[in-house]
């Protein structure tokens, strides 16, 4: 090995921040946590943008759909364009456009433009996430990242959890509007402190200056791959999956483009999406684990405002306020996680996290229509309570084994994995809450029938109630039929409420295992192999 790379290395491994790493911890988190929050702070507020826009309620949704589908194609390719132009140059170039793109959302005319101002704020948003998580893993040793994954962790898996409540309030008090410019001043203070206190390791620097052809097919590959798995997955169940063409043609599109997208990256000499990554075992592992913690933690942020508001009657602000105190209690249970795998080995940490999460799930299996706000709230607590020691491990996992000229192109997988786990997430329970509820109404609806003494006794005492209070004869009968639905309907989705989660609380619950497979990752522990 000449002295020139012997050097190189020695810079890389003895490299330190000019500046305190909390201090850059906090910087990139700020910027990240105000991305992170906008995939969801839209949701609540999209009947006030449809009516003020004079759109309708599903045109409406491709404010969400839009972000989703930039955010995704843009995650994977972060590491590609850190390593072409810098990680800092690229980092303040998302923010710049995420927060001038934000301000375009507030000032949209039409839904049309608001659309389109949405795909250019996910395209800055889409690099905010890997960018962050790199620069953590390449400014903090080996020994303290656990805790500096903590700051990250607050943001990443707090902020979903805020978005709802946040974006109710700013929506019931102000305008759908100010969801969006609140970005602006968190934007610019991001770029002033990130021009100020950030900067570029060795590795990164040296790998500008060395010339390199653009994977112009990959990238094509990738993108359009990526955009039609997302909209396949946010229409799926709006469009009856399958049975409507277009669907059908994007499940096409997205199986082929993705897997000539594998098969060209694997042989390609410089691929814009460095799967080769996955050859370790860890990284496999963590990121395959991360898919699932996304399906999990997103789709558990739909159900429950959604279970509150349709069954329980709740407002859109209450509803956020149910989960709210569990990501606030996330917030304070990260340093403590961070801890913990700093000190403890990181697979009996993650296997507790996912075994929590999954007993937490199937509780909520116990849920009825007379449950009130603090069970609800406190159900929700519980789950909140596994997710940092699930999160942390994994991303400290994932690292543990990697070199450091690697942290770009991993940061940008194992994101993307947790943002399409998370759309999986929304369309799987969605899809599984329409399903099960009509399977559950035929099934109640069985039982409704003259031959049923107990429902023919209740049914007739009904009627008498209703006659009592003043109804005639037939009024009485025609309002105990209409009751007697409406129960049954609001049973069948309950039960197809906690299917969902059941099935939720199964499907962590078997990932325990996987966790012992992955390689212990030792405190300290650093590669430097190119």
């Amino acid at each position: 090995m000449s002295s020139a790379v012997s050097q190189f290395r020695h810079d890389e491994a003895v490299w330190k921040p000019k500046h305190s790493p909390w201090l850059i911890a906090l910087v990139v988190t700020l910027a990240t946590f105000m991305e992170v929050l906008d995939t969801s702070v839209a949701n609540v507020s999209l009947p006030h943008i449809a009516g003020n826009l004079s759109a309708g309620l599903d045109e409406s949704t491709w404010v969400l759909t839009s972000y989703l589908v930039a955010n995704a194609v843009v995650l994977p390719l972060s590491g590609w364009f850190s390593d072409r132009i810098g990680r800092k140059r690229f980092y303040m170039s998302c923010v710049a456009l995420f927060s001038v793109s934000s301000l375009l959302c507030g000032l949209a005319p039409s839904l049309g433009w608001l659309v389109f101002f949405r795909v250019l704020q996910g395209i800055g948003g889409g690099g905010l996430q890997p960018s962050e998580q790199s620069i953590l893993a390449d400014t903090f040793p080996p020994a303290k990242r656990g805790m500096a994954f903590a700051v990250y962790g607050m943001a990443v898996v707090a902020a979903p959890a805020l978005g709802p409540t946040l974006g109710g309030w700013i929506t019931d008090n102000f305008s759908w509007r100010w969801i969006f410019l609140i970005n602006i001043p968190v934007g610019i203070v991001s770029l002033l402190l990130t021009y100020r206190l950030i900067a570029d390791p060795p590795y990164l620097k040296e790998r500008r200056q060395v010339r390199r052809g653009i994977d112009y097919i990959g990238f094509g590959l990738i993108v359009i791959g990526l955009a039609a798995l997302q909209i396949v997955l946010d229409k799926g169940q709006r469009e009856d999956w399958f049975e409507t063409t277009y669907i059908v043609m994007l499940t096409w599109v997205f199986v082929v483009a993705l897997v000539v997208a594998v098969i060209w990256e694997l042989r390609v000499k410089d691929p814009v999406v460095d799967l080769r990554l996955f050859k370790q075992r860890n990284f496999a592992m963590a990121t395959m684990m991360l898919f699932i913690l996304g399906i999990v933690l997103y789709g558990s942020t739909v159900l429950l405002p959604q279970f509150t508001q349709e069954l329980m009657g709740y407002t859109a602000m209450l509803s956020g306020m149910v989960i709210t105190p569990g990501a606030i209690l996330i917030m304070f249970l990260m340093p403590v996680a961070g801890f913990l795998v700093t000190h403890f080995d990181v697979r009996k940490v993650l296997a507790a996290g996912f075994i929590g999460l999954g007993v937490s799930l199937i509780y909520m299996t116990r849920l009825n229509l007379t449950v009130d706000f603090n069970t609800l709230m406190m159900a929700r607590v519980f789950q909140s309570v596994a997710l940092p020691f699930i999160f942390l491990p994994i991303n400290i996992a994932a690292y543990a084994y990697l070199a450091r000229d690697k942290n770009n192109a991993a940061s940008g997988l194992i994101n993307l994995a947790r943002n399409v786990g998370g759309s999986v997430g929304i369309s799987l329970v969605t899809t599984i809450l329409a399903r099960r509820a009509q399977f559950h109404q035929t099934v109640l609806a069985s039982h409704l029938t003259g031959s049923s003494v107990s429902f023919m006794a209740g049914a007739h005492k009904l009627t008498g109630w209703l006659a009592a209070a003043g109804s005639t004869a037939w009024t009485a009968q025609q309002r105990t039929i209409g009751l007697i639905n409406n129960l049954m309907m609001q049973q069948a989705r309950l039960l197809a409420y906690i299917d969902n989660f059941f099935l939720m609380g199964l499907l962590v619950i078997m990932f325990v295992p996987l966790a012992f497979l992955m390689k212990r990752s030792q405190p300290g522990q650093v590669s430097l192999a190119h």
